[in-house]
């Protein structure tokens, strides 16, 4: 798959700004990383540390923290990375599935999908 990128907007804490960056849509990780700077700037809370394995294999510990992301006009609240300060800004994979949105790879675009339920049991 190629790669391609996607505005995301991030919301301030308090929710009187919002920065919008092109990230790298990438199916591959797991939540959505963004320039430790820019998150701090915004005012979002580092809230704790978890392990992520990278590309390459090795294992590095991220702080996380808990943002509105915006895509397709659409708010929602989501963990994020706080990446390294000149960290490349990438839209994981709990964001498209938070979204309901598909990757569409030839066409380079994110696309509106229809959420599923499964009913358990009878009622």
């Amino acid at each position: 798959m190629g790669e391609f990128f996607w505005p995301v907007g991030v919301r301030s804490a308090d929710g009187e700004r919002l920065e919008t960056v092109d990230a790298l849509v990438d199916t591959g990780a797991s939540y959505s990383l963004f320039p430790g700077s820019m998150l701090a700037r915004l005012g979002i809370q580092r809230r704790f540390a978890l392990q992520f394995e990278q590309a390459d294999g090795s294992v590095v510990d991220r702080d996380v923290g808990l943002a509105v992301l915006v895509i397709n006009e659409t708010e929602s609240p989501m963990r994020v990375i706080f990446g390294e300060n000149d960290a490349e800004s990438l839209i994981g994979s709990n964001a498209l599935q938070e979204f309901l949105l598909l990757v569409d790879p030839v066409a380079e675009t994110l696309v509106s999908r229809t959420g599923r339920l499964k009913r358990i049991g009878r009622g």
